[in-house]
């Protein structure tokens, strides 16, 4: 009888250590070389600019990370009901330590190498690829990048949006990191 008790305190406190890790993703932190946290995000990135993508960077992934996704949106400006959707990128392979700028729009990534396969997803304007910010004039908007870390490759189709990749990645987020931007366009 004590034995079947050992091992049922033991199934129990490792499935209690599953979900424990699995509802607290580990922290990663996400860099720019042109971006600043809580600062202006240079024109050249915005709508009003050349709309570049910002070359993104990370670190402090676990090392069972098998894959990385990352949105861009801005929660100040709500959409459909939920934050507008600048860019989605996903299939990201386990070894890339971030996405360098001016990143094509085309769907999938073919170069540079390191990031081949990798799948620009929809935006809020139903488009591949990185839109940057074009709020309305009046106040700041507050554009986040989060990049998650998976668990899995998971075989994601091209053309998701940020609800359905949302829905593709539960139960697979090991790490989870953002950089917050801001841009304000001011009254004419």
């Amino acid at each position: 009888m004590r034995i079947r008790h050992g091992f049922y305190a033991l199934a129990i406190a490792a499935l209690s250590a599953t979900s424990v890790s699995a509802q607290t993703p580990a922290a990663i932190t996400v860099t720019s070389t042109t971006l600043k946290a809580n600062e202006v995000i240079p024109k050249d990135h915005t709508a009003d600019g050349k709309n570049l993508s910002p070359a993104l960077m990370w670190v402090g992934a676990p090392a069972a990370t098998k894959q990385f996704a990352m949105i861009m949106d801005d929660p100040d400006a709500q959409f459909g009901g939920g934050n507008f959707v600048h860019w989605v990128v996903y299939k990201i392979p386990a070894a890339a330590k971030g996405l360098p700028a001016e990143l094509p729009m085309d769907a999938t990534l073919t170069a540079p190498a390191e990031l081949a396969g990798t799948i620009q997803g929809l935006s809020g304007f139903r488009r591949a690829g990185y839109r940057g910010p074009a709020p309305p004039a009046g106040k700041p908007h507050h554009y986040t990048f989060t990049v998650y870390a998976l668990d899995a490759e998971l075989p994601l189709e091209p053309g998701l949006t940020r609800n359905q990749l949302m829905e593709a990645i539960k139960g697979h987020i090991i790490g989870q990191g953002a950089l917050v931007a801001l841009y304000e366009r001011m009254p004419k």
